[in-house]
């Protein structure tokens, strides 16, 4: 698993720019609390060699997969306690439900702790806006 803020990242597949070059449908991992995000390592040196290709041919956009299938996602979980789906409440959840479960064992680590719960404050911020967010779409 990847770490970030004290628990894991959330894995994703988006679009990601570096050097002038705009990539679509890279599998990423990102932090929810301070919005950090790396290329999977599962893929970081297919997504280098697109991007140095595209920095040869002058090319600004590129698409690292043309079709992701369930199998790559699958594998890509491996390295992510949660893969972002269609239902973002349900990944903020999972989150909250991991910091809550590092955050009993971490008594022994003062600094860990307090990155727990820091990220719990956010996670849990987030997932109060989404719960109005639904009232009030209703």
């Amino acid at each position: 698993m990847i770490y970030c803020c004290g628990a894991s990242m959330i894995g994703t597949i988006d679009a990601m720019r570096k050097k002038s070059i705009k990539v679509n449908r890279v599998p990423l991992l990102f932090c929810p609390v301070c919005h950090d995000v790396k290329v999977h390592p599962a893929i970081k040196e297919q997504f280098d060699l697109v991007l140095e290709y595209a920095l040869e041919d002058r090319v600004h956009e590129t698409t690292l997969y043309e079709q992701i299938d369930p199998d790559m996602i699958k594998r890509w979980r491996e390295d992510c306690f949660s893969f972002q789906g269609d239902d973002l409440e349900v990944t903020i959840r999972e989150q909250i439900d991991l910091a809550l479960d590092l955050l009993r064992i971490s008594k022994a680590d003062q600094q860990w702790a307090e990155e727990l719960k820091t990220r719990l404050k956010v996670l849990s911020q987030r997932l109060h806006q989404l719960e109005q967010q639904k009232e009030s779409t209703k």
